[in-house]
């Protein structure tokens, strides 16, 4: 094991890799800005509420069932075990090895079976059913978060006693698997992926090959109908057992199943040296964005299976876009930017990050959305907790809130990769970045000012790279070193070579108008309407800023909408107020390797902006109670980021705004 902290994915120095991650304790994220500020909540606030809440809904009572310590019912799904673990790894990539930690790990290694099983489940009252329901039962992915929980705490804290003992207990259970269903073992999947990945990882951590073995064999299996001659509904495409992943050209099913699957075998991929599965990730990720992707990043536009849609089903109001969807699909698209270099990748991590993945959790880091719908309507039902109006402090099936919490404790690991050749920095936020002797401090307010300031503090006498992302959405990146311009971007990516020095100084603007954007003219469900965005942030219309004369009227008048429809109006532009170019005019933002790069390969995400000119004045509002930054529509509609709204109680919203024809109808 290393002694240098490190992050969730670690690629052996054999894998394929463009890009290596840096060091855990390489990067630091100040908490003055809006990622730090999202780290800095998520230690002080949801990972106790996790904590408490795992108390108080029974899940630790579950362990305590199996030793005899506790006699009362299970509470909770099979699988409840599973936020245990997730909340000891978001504890142990915060570095804290708590006495959560020191008081769950025992109680693990007291529940756990002399051969390594260990799933409160079946250990207590079910035994007749341990290993005899895979399709259903989540004992791998059971096991998966466990090893999780074993690599946050080896690669942060390898010589407290109670990480040692987690990963003795992680690794039972993976002997376990590996003699099950190992080489020469029985052929058989679990029906929920996750412990492809977690295997890979466990495999990186000890260098114990049997466990990668593993996990290539999970993957290579799957796709062959191991999970029974119907799977789900009639449909093996939910398990994604009706296609090998090699095979398969679009993602189907469950949302969360496929991004961890895919997670897997990139992992599975770039340690075995395999090609052709890296290239089918790859193909199934373009197949997700071109046309199964939210604007927003979410994916999963069905309630019923949390499935993906078919192409351009893309509803904003039925909208399932499961928080965990979204992680999932950060994990996976992080793994394909390590494995490939290319830019796009990093676009799409920012693009869910600032949208998909943060309108999950409400500003006090205690509340959290399962579904994250584009749209509410007026008179919204919110009492189911499948589809509520607000969010919630917990849920029956809380996979969502302590997975928010281990992405968010390890955050930083994401922001940025080093080489030998030098720095790449992904995400832009205040702190600092350093790899092989060279540092950099980085002051931002990003994403509110399209400024980015990099200030090196520590070079050696070679030449490096600095290399920073342009984003997809950014057409006129500008940058200076020491004031002298550099600005040559190539796919993506502006790299500036040199012999740097202490003290060398590289100012990036990103300009971020407001923008309309246009949704692919197959998406029916938001055809004539327009979205707002500025930067990498989706804008969203909310009831709390509407006048209270149009919410009236909107309310009064059976309509779903909290606000008046974009009209063309006379322009008013001033300082800071922008109007969109030319009429339907095609302003092209995406390079020439992004998916749907072509208009018609574009999705309703819009890696183009189609934009409008509706004569439509949108102002810049940095006054507003609750958005940095607010937009602001025909001089008093004010629009906050998507990723904000519900904070201040339920009620109506919505992302696609209707389009007032510029005709009357005939």
């Amino acid at each position: 094991m290393h002694n240098t902290p490190l992050g969730p994915v670690v690629p052996t120095d054999r894998a394929i890799s463009a890009l290596r991650p840096l060091p855990a304790s390489a990067v630091r994220l100040d908490p003055a800005g809006l990622l730090g500020g999202w780290q800095e909540r998520n230690r002080a606030a949801t990972l106790p509420h996790c904590v408490d809440r795992l108390h108080e809904h029974g899940n630790l009572d579950n362990l305590h069932r199996v030793t005899g310590d506790f006699d009362g019912p299970f509470t909770g799904w099979w699988f409840a075990d599973t936020d245990v673990h997730k909340t000891l790894e978001a504890a142990l990539w915060a570095g804290n090895v708590s006495s959560f930690v020191a008081e769950t790990v025992p109680l693990l290694e007291k529940v756990q079976d002399p051969d390594g099983y260990l799933v409160s489940y079946f250990q207590a009252g079910h035994r007749d059913r341990q290993w005899r329901e895979l399709p259903s039962s989540h004992e791998m992915y059971t096991a998966g978060h466990l090893i999780q929980a074993a690599v946050a705490g080896a690669r942060t804290s390898p010589a407290d006693p109670a990480v040692q003992q987690l990963l003795a207990v992680a690794r039972r259970f993976a002997d376990l698997l590996t003699e099950r269903f190992g080489a020469g073992g029985e052929d058989a999947i679990d029906g929920h992926p996750e412990v492809e990945t977690a295997l890979a990882e466990l495999f990186r951590v000890t260098g114990h090959r049997p466990y990668l073995d593993l996990a290539a064999r999970f993957v290579a299996l799957r796709g062959h109908g191991l999970l029974g001659p119907e799977g789900r509904f009639g449909q093996r495409a939910y398990y994604q057992d009706h296609r090998p992943v090699r095979e398969a050209t679009e993602v189907t099913g469950h949302v969360v199943r496929q991004v961890y699957l895919l997670a897997g075998a990139v992992d599975v991929a770039v340690e075995t040296g395999d090609s052709e599965l890296l290239r089918a990730t790859e193909r199934l990720w373009e197949s997700a964005q071109a046309t199964k992707t939210y604007l927003t990043g979410g994916q999963g536009s069905r309630h019923r299976d949390e499935a993906f849609g078919d192409p351009y089903e893309l509803p904003p109001d039925r909208a399932y876009t499961e928080t965990c969807a979204a992680i999932g699909s950060f994990q996976w698209t992080w793994r394909l930017l390590l494995a490939t270099g290319r830019s796009r990748y990093a676009d799409e991590l920012e693009r869910l990050l600032y949208n998909g993945i943060a309108s999950g959790i409400g500003v006090d880091g205690r509340s959290f959305f399962y579904s994250n719908p584009l749209q509410l309507r007026t008179g919204h039902d919110g009492s189911d907790e499948d589809a509520p109006g607000r969010r919630l402090p917990w849920y029956k099936c809380a996979c969502c809130p302590p997975n928010l919490a281990r992405l968010m404790a390890s955050l930083h690991t994401y922001a940025a990769t080093g080489t030998s050749s030098g720095l790449q920095l992904h995400l832009y936020a205040p702190g600092s970045f350093a790899a092989a002797g060279r540092a950099v401090d980085v002051a931002t307010a990003y994403p509110w000012d399209e400024t980015v300031t990099i200030t090196v503090t520590a070079a050696d006498d070679e030449p490096w790279t600095l290399t920073l992302r342009v984003p997809a959405w950014c057409a006129d990146a500008r940058a200076s070193v020491n004031g002298v311009p550099a600005s040559f971007v190539e796919d993506g990516w502006m790299r500036l070579e040199r012999v740097w020095r202490p003290g060398d100084r590289v100012e990036l603007v990103l300009p971020m108008p407001p923008r309309l954007i246009a949704p692919h003219p197959r998406v029916d469900a938001v055809r004539g309407t327009a979205a707002l965005a500025r930067g990498p942030v989706v804008y969203c219309l909310e009831h709390a800023d509407v006048p209270t004369a149009d919410f009236e009227h909107a309310r009064s008048a059976g309509g779903d909408i909290p606000g008046r429809d974009l009209e063309r109006t006379p322009s008013t532009a001033s300082q800071d107020t922008h109007t969109a170019p030319a009429d339907f005019e095609r302003t092209r933002t995406a390079r020439d390797d992004a998916p749907g790069a072509g208009f018609e390969r574009a999705s309703g995400v819009a890696f183009e902006d189609i934009r409008l000119d509706l004569g439509v004045p949108i102002g810049v509002r940095r006054d507003h109670p609750l958005a940095p930054v607010a937009l602001v529509v025909n001089g008093d509609l004010s629009a906050i980021p998507y990723f904000l709204w519900a904070n201040r109680g339920p009620g109506p919203m919505r992302v696609w705004i209707p389009l007032v024809p510029t005709t009357p109808p005939r």
